[in-house]
């Protein structure tokens, strides 16, 4: 994957195979646009398909995540130098705009996201709010500094959380805890985020790159075939019944029981040693 400056961020490779996306505009809170949006969308597509890459972590710089929208921006439409294509147009100047900016661009990057088959993690450094903070909700792993604020918070503009928050908040917390969580226009601490069910883990912030740099290389080192698939599974078996849940993860099984990683699995279970996975991608490097 091409690695270094973006619109709005950079990407760097650290091994064994972590994906590090930094938000890097931190004079504007590392607010997004439309064409931070699509060259993330363009980034996490090369991610995926690189062999080379087994974790993708995202952070920011400075005292925010990511705050939201910049909405400047979007009025602007003006051009960023690192963009990977030509500039596009702002959107969002009539109904039909809106729809298709949100659909093709907004939560596109999301649903990106939560489609990539390699884990995900975010280490929230400092402010999430709505399109921030439904960018962490879209990660397997939410880290937080100490010091980080999480909310949607769209109702003080008179705005939805229309990047499929709600539905992220909804599997994160249950009905009834999104609901006085986005009518009541809530920004929470670390902590409450924590306790609501929002991140994983709250540490110091000058911890924060060290534990996430820490649960990157566990997930890294672990059988990568298996922990894809497992993805996959467990996030089709919030969809579907019981029944169906069984035979999708079947149909995977008959995958992963035959693959190289499942037989060093059982001959190091066998021989009391720490299994050494993911043979088959070193050969390809």
């Amino acid at each position: 994957m091409d690695t270094g400056n973006f619109t709005g961020f950079q990407v760097t490779l650290e091994e064994p195979g972590i994906a590090w996306i930094e938000f890097n505009e931190p004079e504007k809170l590392n607010g997004m646009n439309t064409r931070k949006k699509r060259d993330l969308i363009e980034t996490l597509v090369q991610a995926q398909m690189d062999n080379a890459v087994r974790v993708i972590v995202f952070t920011g710089q400075g005292r925010a995540f990511c705050a939201g929208d910049d909405l400047k921006a979007y009025s602007r439409g003006d051009a960023a130098e690192n963009a990977l294509m030509a500039p596009i147009p702002p959107g969002h100047d009539n109904p039909i705009g809106t729809y298709n900016g949100l659909r093709h661009i907004s939560q596109a990057l999301n649903l990106t996201i939560r489609s990539l088959d390699k884990l995900t993690i975010a280490a929230v450094n400092g402010i999430a709010i709505q399109t921030g903070l439904s960018l962490a909700l879209s990660c397997d792993f939410k880290i937080a500094a100490s010091e980080a604020k999480l909310g949607s918070a769209t109702l003080r503009f008179g705005l939805l959380p229309d990047e499929g928050g709600q539905y992220l908040l909804v599997q994160h917390m249950g009905l009834a805890k999104t609901l006085d969580f986005v009518m009541r226009k809530k920004i929470v601490s670390a902590d409450e985020a924590m306790s609501l069910g929002l991140v994983n883990e709250v540490v110091p912030l000058d911890q924060l790159r060290a534990e996430t740099l820490k649960l990157a290389s566990e997930l890294s080192l672990g059988p990568q075939v298996a922990m894809r698939l497992l993805k996959r599974s467990v996030y089709q078996a919030a969809e579907l019944s019981f029944e169906q849940a069984c035979d999708e993860i079947a149909s995977k099984t008959a995958i992963s029981d035959h693959h190289p990683d499942t037989r060093e699995g059982v001959s190091a279970f066998r021989e009391k040693r720490t299994p050494k996975f993911n043979a088959w991608l070193e050969n390809q490097a």
